[in-house]
């Protein structure tokens, strides 16, 4: 599908909730509203609306889809009415510094945060806020907020994640990591929100679970991929470069199923990872050389949206790619399943012909005595409709039976697989210590 060429570079990017709208936020100031076909993705321009003549940095979409929050380098809050593009309110000097990330907390509440470190609470109703926290003291780079705990996480270029509870009347964190030796850029929820994945400065990957507190990640991942991949995107063929690795910072993440997630990285590539089991999917996209700035997903999970340094709005189409996983399953499953269906036949049959010829050799019946009585029992089993039928209920409880300990059975090797990864043989185990290098091995 088609790039949309903006006029500058682009922050960030929100997709409407209930509609095929998307918004970005641009270098100079401007917020730019688009409609996309949910089919082909094909991108038409909407308003424009400049609400700020400095850098809009960030923006989100009111829960109900009626307003734009955006912020920016002036540190001002500007609302934005979503349809017809004019501006309907400013809180100007809501921050000292410029403000770097918002995001939605309640129907009726945001959060924003700036280059100070400073976190503050916002109601839609009402133009002074709520709350501040000052306990970061860089730049906040991300939020994410737990519905089900009503704490808002950040993540912040001192390094550190911090975890508020947004009813508490106090100005202090729940809690605070350690310091991570490497600048936080970006967070998103997994599993069921059960844990966390960060993006860093330096490449790396970290895992967080919250019920084993906040104080160090659980997990480090280096996002490995094979050297000289190969992905398509349209007619065109990319070739990774030969780096094993994230080479350069993940900007941007976003959770694509409770257990895959899209990262952005600086060198411009977008790729998918599956966490926990740790694996790099591959690359879906790429913006060339230019840093990916924000990755978002839209309303129905079909389209991922990206915008970079090259001044380019992508859209994405995911559902393949989700949908081509799922696909497989279900076809090892079925022919699995009718397998299991022949051979359960073939036992049945073959038992049943055991069954009579022994019956009939230790009887020794004649065969005049054998066809009465076989008439005598279809006598008695004649159904509804005047013909006679064999009860196999017994014998079908028991195939399904077997059927539904074989799929466990099956389930359970695939578990043990992604374990484990794998099986290689000498040659590729060989061929991959050939391409480490030294330090890969400390």
């Amino acid at each position: 599908m088609p790039d949309f060429k903006l006029e500058n570079q682009p922050f960030d990017l929100a997709f409407h909730p209930t509609e095929p709208l998307v918004y970005t936020s641009l270098l100079t100031g401007e917020v730019k509203a688009f409609r996309y076909d949910d089919n082909s993705g094909d991108i038409f321009q909407g308003w424009t609306v400049r609400p700020s003549k400095k850098c809009c940095r960030s923006l989100v979409v009111q829960q109900d889809g009626s307003k734009i929050w955006a912020v920016g380098k002036a540190g001002g809050i500007h609302c934005i009415d979503s349809l017809r593009g004019t501006v309907v309110e400013d809180r100007l000097e809501a921050h000292s510094a410029p403000i770097n990330r918002i995001t939605n907390l309640f129907e009726n509440m945001f959060a924003t945060g700036d280059d100070d470190g400073v976190i503050k609470l916002w109601d839609h109703r009402q133009p002074q806020m709520i709350r501040e926290y000052p306990h970061h003291w860089e730049y906040i780079s991300d939020f994410e907020f737990l519905e089900d705990k009503k704490q808002l996480v950040s993540t912040s270029g001192d390094g550190t994640l911090s975890v508020i509870d947004v009813r508490s009347n106090t100005a202090t964190p729940l809690e605070q990591s350690e310091d991570q030796e490497d600048e936080l850029l970006s967070i998103v929820s997994i599993k069921g929100g059960a844990k966390h994945v960060v993006g860093t400065q330096l490449g790396v990957v970290t895992v967080w679970d919250r019920t084993k507190g906040w104080s160090d990640s659980i997990d480090r991942i280096m996002g490995s991929v094979s050297l000289g991949h190969d992905f398509k995107q349209g007619s065109t063929t990319y070739r990774l470069r030969a780096s094993c690795r994230h080479p350069q910072s993940v900007e941007t993440l976003v959770a694509l199923t409770p257990d895959v997630i899209a990262t952005g990285s600086e060198d411009g590539i977008i790729r998918v990872m599956q966490i926990q089991p740790n694996k790099l999917l591959g690359a879906i996209a790429t913006h060339g050389d230019f840093p990916i700035e924000r990755i978002k997903l839209d309303r129905n999970g079909k389209f991922l949206g990206s915008v970079s340094h090259d001044d380019c709005l992508k859209l994405t189409d995911v559902s393949e790619i989700l949908e081509d996983s799922d696909d497989e399953e279900e076809d090892e499953e079925k022919v699995a399943d009718q397998e299991d269906d022949n051979e359960s036949v073939g036992t049945v049959k073959g038992k049943g012909r055991g069954e009579n010829a022994s019956a009939d050799a230790e009887s020794g019946d004649s065969d005049d005595d054998e066809r009465s009585g076989d008439s005598e029992d279809s006598e008695n089993e004649v159904d509804e409709h005047g013909s006679t039928a064999m009860d196999t209920s017994d014998d079908e409880e028991d195939r399904a039976d077997r059927k539904r300990k074989k799929r466990e059975e099956r389930r359970k090797m695939k578990k043990e697989k992604r374990k484990t990864g794998p099986i290689k043989t000498r040659e590729q185990e060989e061929a991959e210590k050939a391409e480490k290098g030294f330090f890969d091995d400390l």
